[in-house]
Formats: C-alpha cells, structure tokens, sequence
C-alpha cells in the first residue's frame, strides 16, 4: 500500500500576509484559494517542484499561528535556494551543518549529504529549514 503525504496545514493569523509570503517570497505556486461555507477560507500552496502542498486558512484551533516548526524544504543546491531567497526577501540565517561528534552547529556546507541545513520562519513563527540533499534518482 502506497502512502503520500500531500498537505500539511499550516496555521496562520493573517490568510492574504501569509499567502503572498509563500507565492511571492518562496515562489509557492497557488492550487487553490476559495470560501467554503461553513469552513472559511482555504488556501493550498505548493512549493516548486514538490508533491505535497500545505494548506493556509483554516481554523485550526488546536494549532495556534506559528505553532509549526522544523518543515523541511529538500532542495539540491543549498547555496543557490538561499542567494535566492535572501534576493526575494525573505530572512533566511546561513549556512550550517551539525557537527557529527560534538553535537554542535558549525557554520558552512558540508559535501555530506543531509548534512547541510538554512533555517527561516514565515510572518507569523511557523518555522521552515532548508536542506541541501543532493538529486535523488
């Protein structure tokens, strides 16, 4: 049996400050925006090249905006996907990776995969990393 995660909702106070965080600082492509009567507003992003999108919108009363941390945006060049959001924007700290036997951030990339990590919140906290992995077959 195949399982996919494909939407991770993502709470935030302010649907139309965070929606243009994501299409216009993270170049998040917009699936849906809609009313559902009953629900609210809904809004679905999808980062590029991505098979999972999050979801904005929602009364999520058990997630206060901000609550989420640690998102992981895989990306294959870890210099390049930072440059580019630091052009945009967006507040992204720099480069680093755990040293393996102390335990300790040190800054720069490391050739290793999985190893190399940026870190970064959208407007209201919720917290995102980027992640230098290289191209997966």
């Amino acid at each position: 049996m195949d399982m996919k995660l494909e939407l991770v909702p993502v709470p935030v106070s302010d649907v139309d400050r965070a929606k243009a965080f994501y299409t216009e600082k993270l170049g998040f492509k917009e699936e849906v925006d809609t009313q559902v009567k009953g629900v609210g507003r809904i809004v679905q992003l999808t980062p590029p090249g991505s098979a999972c999108s999050i979801v904005i919108g929602l009364d999520i009363k058990t997630m206060p905006p901000g609550s989420i941390q640690a998102l992981h945006l895989i990306v294959t060049d870890i210099r390049a996907a930072r440059a580019e959001l630091v052009e945009r924007g967006v507040e992204v700290g720099e480069i680093q990776h755990l040293d393996l036997g102390s335990g300790s951030w040190v800054p720069g990339v490391v050739d290793d995969p999985y190893q190399s990590f940026a870190f970064f919140s959208d407007p209201d906290g919720n917290g995102w990393t980027l992640q230098g992995v290289p191209a997966r077959p």
